[in-house]
């Protein structure tokens, strides 16, 4: 039984230890701002186009489905009032971090997981560089600067999406669709929506670059890096999603 559980408590540890380290080389020089704009555009600006898409298409079957449901009880002028508090609350961060981790957090594990298995990093070290500092925390800073940027991106186009089904099929007057949306936004739900993918992004980076330094085994334990980047991170948003939003409902409850 102790042997099962080594594995597993070592890992942990590591991952923590990398992480601490991530975050201490924030306030350490150097700080590597060429690195962190490559990142923020590689991550922000290469993943506006498939956020979008995926807000615009959210937005619109979030309101197509709900006026079904509103219908029934006459309510179909409360389906601003729906999709904005439901993407900007949950679906808008949740979605946003599944697509970057999708497309970023794999790309981080299988990019540094390339270097461990070539040798590269070692000779990082070798020439007195701290790979935490040169690889893990520009991708950090750039994924928490870029993922809430993200989310707002797609919240704004789902809500736009919305308001596009609910004109052109719904029928309902914009005046009467964006007063509803805007209506039903607390700060909470503001707040909420904001804190969530600064949360995400932490683990996107921190996840997606652990697995690849640790990756081992040639460009099988690359590809086996990089699937469990990409899984873990996807279950640690739920984890997160349900952690946060209980956080905020004791709030509200105070």
């Amino acid at each position: 039984m102790l042997d099962l559980l080594k594995g597993p408590i070592i890992a942990v540890q590591e991952f923590f230890l990398v992480s601490g380290r991530a975050f201490l080389n924030i306030f350490r020089t150097p700080h590597y701002t060429a690195d962190i704009a490559l990142q923020m555009d590689d991550i922000g600006v290469g993943s506006v186009p498939i956020v979008v898409m995926m807000g615009f298409l959210s937005g619109a079957v979030m309101a197509l489905q709900m006026s079904r449901a509103l219908a029934q009880y006459g309510q179909v002028g409360r389906t601003g009032m729906i999709v904005a508090i439901t993407l900007v609350r949950e679906l808008g961060p949740d979605l946003t971090a599944l697509m970057v981790a999708g497309r970023n957090s794999s790309g981080m594990a299988s990019e540094l997981g390339s270097m461990k298995v070539t040798e590269q990093i070692d000779a990082m070290r070798a020439l007195g560089t701290d790979p935490i500092q040169k690889l893990v925390t520009p991708r950090l800073i750039a994924t928490c600067v870029m993922l809430p940027l993200l989310t707002i991106i797609a919240d704004f186009v789902g809500v736009f999406a919305g308001w596009v089904i609910s004109f052109f099929l719904l029928k309902l007057q914009s005046r009467q669709y964006w007063s509803s949306a805007w209506r039903a936004l607390e700060w909470n739900d503001v707040a909420q929506g904001l804190v969530k993918p600064f949360m995400f992004a932490m683990v996107v980076a921190l996840i997606g670059c652990y697995y690849g330094l640790r990756a081992t085994g040639g460009t099988q334990g690359v590809g086996r890096a990089t699937t469990q980047a990409v899984v873990t991170a996807s279950v640690l948003i739920f984890v997160l999603t349900y952690l946060i939003g209980q956080v905020f409902f004791w709030i509200n409850e105070l």
